[in-house]
Order: structure tokens, then sequence, then C-alpha cells
């Protein structure tokens, strides 16, 4: 049995979940549920569902749809090339002494392509 945008308009109108929906559900999520957790889980669903079903009461015509509840934006900070220096990394032999395994001047890194 599938689940339809019209069949869930349809249930949102009614607000309750059923323990055959709960089961259906566990079963696309491949859960087994005892009987207990079905219970629980239909009381827990319906009583988030009538919630929902309270705030729907509210007349939100005039509020704008938002993702966040306060205004998030990301501060991003210039990328700009700036030279390495010995201050910032140290000189290239200690660096190369910091490494876990190192050939020479290189470092030794375990092969990533084959």
């Amino acid at each position: 049995m599938g689940w339809s945008w019209f069949r869930v308009k349809a249930r949102m109108k009614n607000m309750s979940i059923t323990k055959k929906d709960v089961e259906h559900v566990a079963r696309l999520a491949r859960l087994a549920l005892t009987e207990e957790e079905k219970e629980r889980y239909t009381a827990q669903l319906s009583s988030i569902l009538g919630y929902i079903e309270k705030l729907n009461e509210l007349d939100t015509t005039d509020v704008p749809p938002t993702s966040h509840v306060f205004p998030v934006t990301n501060i991003w900070r210039e990328d700009r090339a700036e030279p390495s220096t010995r201050e910032t990394l140290g000189a290239p032999p200690e660096i190369i002494d910091n490494c876990p395994d190192h050939e020479g001047p290189f470092f030794k890194v375990k092969k990533v392509i084959e």
C-alpha cells in the first residue's frame, strides 16, 4: 500500500496515527518493533500530530516562510593566498621531522589510488 500526497492530505485532516501506520513505517525502515513499542510510538506520533493540528489553527498569512527562528548567515573570510613563512610553519627540516613518515624532503603517505 503506497503513500500518495492525496492520502497524506486526507490523513492530515484526521491527524491520527494507527498501529498499522507505525508497522508500515517500521517495515520501510527495517525495524523490528515489539508490540509495546508499536503502542508507544502510535501514541507518541498521534500526540505530535495533534500538536501540529493545533499549530495549523493559527493564522500565518503574514508570516514569511523561514528555515530558522533566527536569521542565519554564513560569515566567510576573504579567501586569499599568503606566503608561508618560517614563523608560521617552521623551517622545512622541522616540518619534515614532525611528520610520521618521510623520505628525504618528501612526505610519505599510503597509496590511495590503485
